[in-house]
């Protein structure tokens, strides 16, 4: 019988554990509150069984670069109807304003970069499921030179996420993500870029001024592999890396080749050397790139979306082309099996899942991505499932 642990980190070297694997992905906190009386996350993976992950923070300042944390501001957190005190990393070249927006049908922040040579500004708005952007940074084009000489690259906190390791202990996996654009972004240099332009005008500008988005994505990478050259000795288990803006239903493998592929695999090729595994997250059609994404170096790929939830992923095919060379994280339709069907119906979906990616280990069942409003029967019932899948 391996803990937990042990069984996330076999089947992460794509071996065969003592059972399937059963998680989820972030644990939301609208879920715990309409559904389960506000428990903690650790009490949800309790309550149904599940093996549980803890997602660790571990982004500080870096006093050798001159870093500090600024000032706390107080800042909405519409999912839970309170606040909290925000300290974002500052220098003496780039300091944070957040500001309230009221009067709106949404909770609304701004926040501005404040630089010797400039000032950026974004504004994100938040309902009780999520936040969006509806002001980005970048908005002309020498604005990122901002982002390059003044965007300050925080280091990992190492001491921090080993007293969280050490705190969990065999409970379960300890997983973060490589650094996202302070405030609002994306693991992946694409992704991150694409929040911070947006996607329409960023995939536009590969025609335009495909020079123009390589210094973007180069500038991104740095910071990224910045953090990443502290990380060394850290006890994280599993990283995340990309995001939902490379996937096939946003982008053409051609654009995948030049724009996504240079620029992660840097970060997996030194996220590697520092003894970190990657996942690589994809959020979305997976299909026509798979062996993309593969190249690239990651330990696991993510969120093997079905096309029944707007992906295109057919696991049995997945792990035909590309059999045990990477682990598979997710593949089950929580849209369909989490509400509205029965108990069968949802213990059936976790079999063929099983069949279809984990018969030779190197799977880790999981809805394929978040989730929201679900039964909570329908999830136990997932859970048990999934426990009874062995190994032959």
């Amino acid at each position: 019988m391996m803990t937990a642990k042990q069984r996330f980190l076999t089947a992460l070297d794509c071996g065969v554990p003592d059972r399937l694997p059963v998680t989820t992905h972030h644990v939301m906190p609208y879920f715990l509150c309409k559904y389960m009386n506000g428990i903690s996350n650790d009490e949800f993976f309790d309550y149904f069984g599940l093996d549980p992950i803890r997602w660790v923070s571990s982004e500080a300042p870096d006093p050798s670069r001159g870093q500090r944390y600024g000032p706390e501001q107080e800042e909405p957190k519409a999912w839970f109807g309170g606040r909290w005190k925000a300290r974002h990393i500052e220098t003496d070249t780039w300091r944070v304003e957040v500001q309230e927006i009221t009067g709106q049908q949404y909770p609304m922040v701004r926040y501005r970069f404040l630089t010797p040579r400039g000032t950026l500004s974004m504004t994100l708005q938040f309902n009780e499921y999520t936040s969006w952007l509806i002001e980005r940074p970048i908005k002309n084009a020498r604005d990122i030179d901002l982002l390059g000489a003044f965007l300050p690259a925080p280091r990992c906190d190492v001491e921090g996420v080993n007293r969280a390791a050490d705190e969990y202990g065999e409970r379960g996996l300890v997983r973060s993500n490589i650094p996202t654009f302070e405030v609002f972004g994306q693991p992946g240099c694409w992704q991150d870029a694409a929040c911070l332009v947006g996607i329409e005008r960023l995939i536009l500008a590969t025609y335009d001024d495909p020079a123009w988005v390589h210094e973007l994505l180069g500038i991104l990478m740095r910071r990224k592999l910045a953090f990443i050259e502290t990380m060394a000795g850290a006890r994280f288990d599993l990283l995340e890396l990309g995001g939902g803006d490379a996937s096939s239903t946003v982008i053409s493998p051609r654009l995948f080749d030049r724009f996504v592929a240079p620029y992660d695999s840097q970060l997996i090729a030194a996220a590697h050397a520092a003894g970190q595994r990657i996942v690589y997250h994809t959020c979305g059609g997976m299909m026509p790139i798979l062996e993309n994404i593969v190249a690239m170096g990651p330990d696991a790929i993510e969120t093997l979306t079905p096309p029944a939830m707007g992906g295109d992923v057919d696991l049995a095919e997945a792990r035909r082309r590309l059999d045990n060379r990477v682990c598979f994280i997710g593949g089950f339709d929580q849209f369909h099996y989490f509400t509205g069907c029965t108990e069968a119906e949802t213990r059936a979906a976790v079999r063929r899942c099983f069949a279809e990616a984990g018969a030779k280990g190197g799977y880790i069942l999981c809805p394929s991505d978040h989730f929201f409003d679900a039964d909570p029967a329908l999830i136990k019932a997932y859970a048990d499932e999934a426990k009874q899948c062995r190994y032959d």
